[in-house]
């Protein structure tokens, strides 16, 4: 069983990053597909939108320092087939001390390795901080595919060209041939504004081959649901952003293969 591993960026914060990384883990899982979450934000808004409670000790930070192993950080989930490596704030201190290291951009890569060869996981699903400091550019240089949660609003677009620039960047310094956009997800869609309309039409003329066809709605619900500890699913089963959520989740496993 091949392992892909999926990172959620954006540099810009507030775009529906850790929501679509959540509640994508959250749907594969519901769909009995192995998911391991990975939260990479010092924010541990991921950690906290599974209901697990911060602890210290329990983060990356360690492994990334050479000081124990990803494996012993997962942690389980009250979502059978949803596992979690949760975030702290001393993930924080890693933005420098990353910075310091021999190989610190791959320093997340050899990690992960054991876990994904380990045959644990079908899907590896990491949330970003809300800027492209070490943690992201970490998360780029181990992944397979890269999410783009992107906000339907103008200034959006100028944050897309910025990342895909950074993209390829890592491509052509050879950090990570592999590393392919795997799909653009037009988040907190307002369908009576044409604005949205028109940031959608434009991503589409440009990207035609990346973006989801899933438009992810703005409602309360999904804003609500992090605060009480649950992915859309467990929060509002039958609402919009659920529905959406799973038809996002079937276009990933339909493109990716995730279901073989």
């Amino acid at each position: 069983m091949a392992c892909t591993v999926f990172t959620i960026a954006n540099q810009k914060g507030g775009v529906g990053k850790t929501t679509t990384a959540v509640n994508v883990a959250a749907a594969l899982a519901e769909k009995k597909i192995h998911t391991l979450l990975i939260d990479l934000d010092p924010q541990a808004s991921a950690t906290s939108a599974v209901g697990v409670e911060k602890k210290a000790g329990r983060s990356l930070y360690g492994p990334l320092r050479g000081e124990g192993s990803l494996i012993e950080m997962i942690t389980p989930t009250a979502y059978e087939h949803l596992a979690l490596v949760p975030s702290e704030e001393d993930l924080a201190a890693a933005e420098i001390e990353l910075a310091q290291t021999e190989n610190y951009l791959a320093r997340l890569r050899t990690v992960l390795a054991p876990v994904r060869n380990s045959n644990g996981y079908r899907a590896i699903i990491i949330d970003c901080p809300p800027a492209l400091g070490m943690l992201s550019m970490n998360s780029l240089a181990a992944a397979d595919f890269l999410l783009i949660a992107l906000q339907c609003e103008y200034m959006a677009l100028e944050g897309l060209g910025q990342i895909l620039r950074n993209v390829e960047r890592l491509k052509s310094a050879h950090i990570n041939d592999a590393l392919e956009v795997g799909g653009i997800v037009m988040t907190m869609f307002d369908s009576r504004t044409s604005l949205a309309k028109q940031v959608v039409d434009e991503v589409r003329q440009h990207l035609p081959d990346k973006i989801f066809q899933t438009l992810i709605p703005r409602t309360v619900r999904l804003s609500e649901a992090p605060s009480f500890g649950k992915p859309i699913f467990a929060y509002d089963p039958h609402g919009p952003g659920a529905t959406a959520y799973r038809a996002l989740t079937k276009e990933m496993i339909d493109r990716f293969g995730l279901a073989k």
